[in-house]
């Protein structure tokens, strides 16, 4: 009797587990469509105006500014932006970024680079906590990160590295692909590689263009609002890969907990049959022995 409530005590306790994440899993398919909504907008204006900077610079080889050419080999000082989660729950998500990071700095510190880390999420505070490596500011932006949010952020980059404080700057987040495939990527936000030419120059047919206003202007304008579209796909490009690794660590702990539960059934079943077996044995001698 006793092992029969042990069992049926973790029927319960499995039952209201699969509840759970099967909840977790359609909270996290909702915020999913509502994110790779927000990514696939934003994706074709990161794009163009990617394009467009490559092509007005592509026209503009005397245009000298350190967004683009930056200070010279060897990098001595770094800045590195760590974009993790503010909750678990989501597979190997957290856990490649932090690795790929981990990877970056070490591979920093042993070429001697001064690093400066920031982060945005719960997840990389505490690893990095626990790594007892220094965080210089934690950013918190949330499910549905703003532009204005992120533009600040790119703002300060921007900024300091202008004023020489960085030879480089870096951001770790996941980038999506597809709903199959999620990379950890660490991608160079500064200095911008210099641009080549248009592809109609490749081909031979150079094609002049007359800028108004000039073509610094245009640069000065365009390559900072570059930085930070780039800045702001990165960090929704991470809100959809979250989603989407919980959205599949749901549904397999779901999957998980109904094909427990049905072997704990299995098992409540067969203890329920022997004690049964057991209880008419008995009665069975009983009634035999008065004979």
């Amino acid at each position: 009797m006793a092992q029969l409530r042990v069992i049926k005590k973790r029927m319960g306790a499995v039952q209201t587990i699969g509840r759970i994440t099967k909840t977790m899993q359609m909270i996290a398919t909702a915020k999913f469509t509502a994110a790779s909504q927000r990514a696939a907008a934003t994706k074709p204006y990161t794009e163009r105006i990617t394009d467009l900077v490559r092509e007005v610079s592509g026209n503009a080889p005397e245009y000298d500014s350190s967004l683009i050419n930056g200070p010279v080999d060897p990098v001595r000082r770094e800045y590195l932006l760590v974009i993790t989660s503010d909750r678990g729950m989501c597979g190997a998500y957290n856990g490649n970024i932090l690795k790929a990071a981990l990877q970056h700095i070490r591979a920093c510190r042993d070429a001697g680079i001064e690093l400066t880390i920031e982060v945005s999420g719960k997840k990389a505070v505490n690893f990095f906590r626990f790594q007892k490596i220094e965080v210089r500011e934690r950013h918190e932006l949330g499910d549905t990160p703003s532009f204005e949010a992120v533009e600040r952020i790119a703002d300060t980059i921007i900024s300091e590295f202008s004023d020489g404080q960085y030879d480089a700057a870096r951001v770790v987040y996941m980038r999506f692909i597809s709903n199959a495939q999620q990379v950890p990527t660490v991608t160079q936000l500064l200095p911008m590689a210099q641009p080549g030419g248009t592809d109609d120059e490749e081909s031979g047919n150079e094609v002049v263009y007359d800028f108004t206003p000039s073509v610094e202007e245009l640069l000065d304008e365009l390559m900072p609002r570059m930085i930070k579209t780039v800045l702001f796909q990165s960090f929704n490009d991470a809100v959809v890969s979250e989603q989407m690794m919980r959205m599949v660590a749901m549904k397999a702990a779901t999957e998980n907990a109904k094909e427990f539960g049905r072997t704990l059934k299995r098992q409540f079943n067969r203890a329920r049959q022997s004690q049964i077996t057991t209880e008419l044995t008995e009665i069975i001698s009983g009634a035999a022995a008065l004979e």
